[in-house]
């Protein structure tokens, strides 16, 4: 077994803080992904801490049952207001307050710890925040998915697929460090663990079990739509619905009881902790765009993709154009084209075309990589 340079001894011991939200409005991918990244510094001794603001549907309580430090910043205040003449990114709103309200409470909390990287995963925020973080004397490291805004950091990952490099140019420093692609996807070690057995379980596929997964809030409740379509489907009787969501998804009571009177059996799980092996047994996945997007594929295990947001627009569009996911959009608050998208995978060899696909946009070790470079930008004087 070949140990990584930065596992050595002589290895320095890091602090890191994250800064990241969750939200009824935002979803959990942001938080969560920042989560594999820190559980993966911490195996290896280093200290992590959080940073997020106090919106409904954060994850404050998962991330302190993890075993993390968290600083819960309070929500927005009315009379702090952004100035109408300043430029602010597209997604200025999920922040609650204006950025440098946020850069301010945040260096405070960092400024005496002796921080070495803060890691700041959040669309509302940009190279303004991050250069007056920075102050403090930590590099910045940058988790990003939409390429459409500067940035002053050390490190940059953006791990869609499609993404290069080059998409940042003008919107970072020169010696900015840029990872681009799902080689670097942020994966928990449980889904390359099991990657080889998902696999080998797809060589005859068949739709006997699907999971449906909407993402850890699920705002609108696209998890009933997708509930309704299947029931009026050409699925067997015998085919089980997996169907997993978030503790905070408003609409979870009602799918519990939809799923009662499904036509199959299906059972309704909240904020499971074994996604992997979900994914593994899954002959097929209808799930949302996002981060979850390099789990399925780390496992091959195909999608039928549906975009919900706008941001996820770009990533859902590269998986389908390769094959690895198909794609369904809803037409106002219809889903009624996943039906037939179901109904056409039965029996099909798309199945098993759509599996190898997916598998090959990522292997799943995507943390090593990153911690890597992490660990080599923090070896610079």
């Amino acid at each position: 077994m070949v140990v990584p340079r930065y596992a050595g001894a002589r290895c320095k011991l890091m602090r890191i803080a994250f800064r990241a939200d969750a939200s009824i409005d935002i979803g959990t991918g942001h938080v969560m992904r920042c989560l594999t990244l820190a559980e993966a510094l911490r195996s290896r001794g280093h200290e992590c801490l959080f940073i997020g603001r106090d919106h409904p549907g954060n994850l404050e309580a998962l991330i302190r049952q993890k075993g993390f430090e968290v600083h819960l910043l309070a929500p927005g205040r009315s009379d702090a207001l952004i100035p109408e003449q300043e430029s602010v990114p597209a997604h200025s709103d999920w922040l609650g307050v204006p950025w440098h309200f946020d850069a301010d409470q945040t260096r405070n909390i960092v400024g005496g710890r002796q921080v070495d990287w803060v890691v700041v995963d959040h669309y509302a925020l940009d190279a303004r925040w991050e250069q007056e973080v920075s102050q403090v004397g930590a590099k910045v490291m940058v988790i990003d998915d939409l390429a459409d805004r500067n940035h002053h950091c050390r490190l940059l990952l953006d791990q869609n697929l499609g993404r290069q490099p080059e998409d940042y140019d003008g919107l970072t420093k020169p010696d900015c460090i840029r990872l681009c692609g799902p080689r670097y996807a942020l994966l928990r070690p449980e889904f390359a663990a099991m990657r080889k057995l998902s696999l080998e379980r797809r060589r005859s596929p068949e739709v006997r079990r699907i999971l449906i997964t909407l993402g850890g809030v699920d705002r609108e409740n696209v998890t009933g739509e997708v509930l309704r379509v299947l029931s009026r489907s050409r699925l067997p009787p015998e085919t089980e619905l997996d169907i997993v969501m978030g503790a905070s998804a408003p609409g979870l009571d009602s799918v519990r009881v939809q799923a009662s009177k499904l036509p199959f059996r299906a059972t309704v799980s909240v904020n499971v902790s074994d996604m992997a092996e979900r994914m593994c047994l899954a002959d097929l996945c209808i799930g949302a765009a996002g981060g979850t997007s390099w789990e399925r594929c780390c496992l091959g295990l195909p999608t039928v993709l549906l975009v919900l947001a706008e941001n996820q627009e770009g990533g859902a569009k590269a998986l389908g154009d390769v094959g690895a996911a198909i794609v369904v959009r809803r037409e106002g608050e219809s889903l009624d084209a996943l039906g037939s998208v179901v109904d056409r995978l039965l029996g099909s060899h798309e199945l098993s075309e759509i599996g190898q696909m997916a598998s090959s946009v990522t292997e799943g070790n995507g943390v090593e990589s990153v911690l890597e470079k992490m660990m080599l930008c923090s070896e610079e004087h």
